[in-house]
């Protein structure tokens, strides 16, 4: 072999080895990239879909009500276990009835008492209606109108409506006899409970005689 051959033999395998070497250099490039063609293909993605849940939330949104419109029966008496001790003893506490009624008077009773007469008549043969007919409650026994469907806890109550129990009932009627179907709210005032428990008494067959 010539000398001029073997030297042109040795320049095509430099070039084969370099071509090689460069191939296999852009192989590694391509599968970078495609690698990171697919890392940013998965994010976008992911950032799109969070988008589209946030936007959604946003269009969507609905206020919850922060009260219920309606009573279920059941659910109070559960709800009721977390009234704190501290609440039921102000609730129980023993007041002087006859200095309490003292302070109060009969046509301030007529005006307290339209705050009851959405649920409550207090008529002489009146009807039930939301709540059981009124008439003569001063004396009667809770739970005690037949034609009427009373909650399990005040027919199982069952005390008298005295002066004294009424007024610790219209404090808060609903702290008082857990599970009543009772949902107003009550009377903070002395003057308005005295005031009303004074009208309630006058409208019966056999108004009870003030202490």
């Amino acid at each position: 072999m010539r000398l001029k051959d073997a030297k042109k033999i040795r320049n095509f395998k430099f070039f084969f080895k370099n071509s090689c070497y460069m191939s296999k250099i852009s192989t590694k490039i391509m599968d970078s990239f495609e690698i990171n063609k697919i890392i940013a293909a998965v994010l976008l993605t992911a950032l799109i879909v969070i988008g589209i849940g946030k936007f959604a939330d946003i269009l969507f949104h609905v206020e919850k009500p922060k009260v219920s419109a309606y009573k279920i029966e059941g659910l109070d008496a559960a709800s009721n276990e977390g009234v704190t001790k501290k609440s039921e003893e102000v609730i129980v506490e023993k007041v002087d009835i006859k200095v309490l009624l003292a302070k109060g008077d009969l046509s301030h009773g007529e005006k307290v008492f339209k705050k009851c007469s959405a649920c409550h008549q207090i008529a002489a043969g009146g009807k039930n209606m939301i709540g059981p007919n009124l008439w003569s409650v001063i004396g009667r026994t809770a739970g005690s109108v037949s034609d009427y469907k009373y909650s399990k806890s005040m027919v199982a109550y069952g005390k008298k409506w005295t002066f004294e129990e009424m007024n610790s009932y219209l404090i808060k009627p609903q702290a008082y006899i857990k599970g009543t179907k009772m949902a107003f709210a009550g009377l903070r005032k002395e003057k308005d409970r005295a005031s009303v428990i004074l009208y309630m008494n006058s409208k019966g067959d056999n108004p009870k005689p003030l202490p």
